[in-house]
């Protein structure tokens, strides 16, 4: 029999004490441009995380985003606007409520009800759901009639929802649906790698997960899926369907030193990519967007969770903030 238990991702740390930073660290930076530009609830989470604020308004913030069914919608997402709720959307609704520690009880039952209305015939989750009234979209987020299910989605959701040792009737279904979807990748789209690393990192079979990593890994390395020296960025070949700009580092895929993918690169590869990550800091304090801009607003909102994405990346590895 399999062994399986918890991930082994430990529970979500307390928030950082409050402190004076130093004016020009990089957490000050970032701090005036969170302020200055990004959302609400992007706001209220850098507050929890980096100034010890309380996890109460980061979830009345992520409310305002909360339909009647369960769903959520209005932008959550930036790149998926209007108010109908989607299955992109709830990624980000359980990434929000995973940070402050509240992904589990009724909230969690509540999103499963959802996910089960909206799930495909094979019980996984599509990207988006047609029907959307016209309400505007990125260009490269599909919307089709009778949408498949897709990996993309599904798998951050269940890795999620094992993570925080919930458990309901429809993750039995999208579990073999991730399980099956990760062990069968021959020629992956990097963000396809990064949701199958969001599934293995929580998936409750641990030795059967760390199989499949090791299978993923070796693909991202022989087909230069992740750019190992980021001075030679033209050196790898530009996935279908991204922009010129649109690379992934080592630290994309493995955005905690305990991940699984954290095996697939070296000490050096993993200390250029971060050094990279770091230099990024652009001068107003926020960090840039890779994939392709299609519209002024979505940009804009997309920055902030990159750029607190950024700096729980690099506290993670330990790297000096301020």
């Amino acid at each position: 029999m399999a062994e399986t238990g918890a991930s082994p991702l430990p529970a979500i740390p307390p928030p950082a004490p409050v402190r004076t930073p130093d004016s020009r660290s990089p957490l000050a930076r970032a701090e005036h441009f969170v302020w200055l530009t990004a959302r609400v609830l992007e706001q209220r989470l850098f507050a929890y995380h980096f100034r010890g604020g309380d996890p109460d308004p980061v979830e009345t913030a992520l409310e305002a985003y909360r339909n009647e069914d369960g769903g959520y919608g209005h932008a959550l997402e930036p790149d998926l606007r209007g108010p109908v709720s989607q299955p992109l959307h709830t990624v980000c609704a359980l990434r929000v409520l995973d940070a402050v520690g509240r992904c589990g009880g009724q909230r969690a039952e509540r999103v499963c009800r959802y996910l089960t209305s909206v799930s495909t015939p094979d019980g996984a989750l599509p990207v988006t759901r047609a029907g959307r009234d016209g309400y505007p979209a990125a260009p490269f987020v599909p919307v089709v009639a009778g949408p498949a299910g897709e990996l993309l989605v599904t798998g951050p959701v269940v890795g999620l929802l094992h993570r925080n040792e919930v458990w309901h009737a429809w993750l039995f279904r999208a579990t073999d649906f991730c399980w099956q979807a990760a062990e069968s990748l021959v020629s992956p789209r990097p963000y396809e790698v990064a949701a199958a690393v969001a599934f293995l990192d929580g998936a409750p079979d641990r030795p059967r997960a760390r199989a499949a990593a090791d299978r993923l890994g070796r693909l991202v390395r022989e087909q230069r899926l992740a750019v190992l020296d980021p001075e030679d960025l033209d050196a790898g070949p530009v996935p279908d369907g991204h922009a010129a700009g649109e690379h992934h580092f080592p630290h994309d895929y493995a955005k905690d030193p305990r991940s699984l993918a954290r095996a697939w690169f070296t000490d050096d590869e993993m200390t250029r990519s971060l050094d990279h990550l770091a230099a990024e800091q652009e001068g107003d304090g926020g960090w840039p967007v890779r994939r392709r801009r299609w519209a002024p607003a979505p940009a804009l909102e997309a920055r902030g969770r990159a750029t607190l994405d950024a700096l729980h990346t690099l506290r993670a590895y330990g790297r000096p903030l301020g």
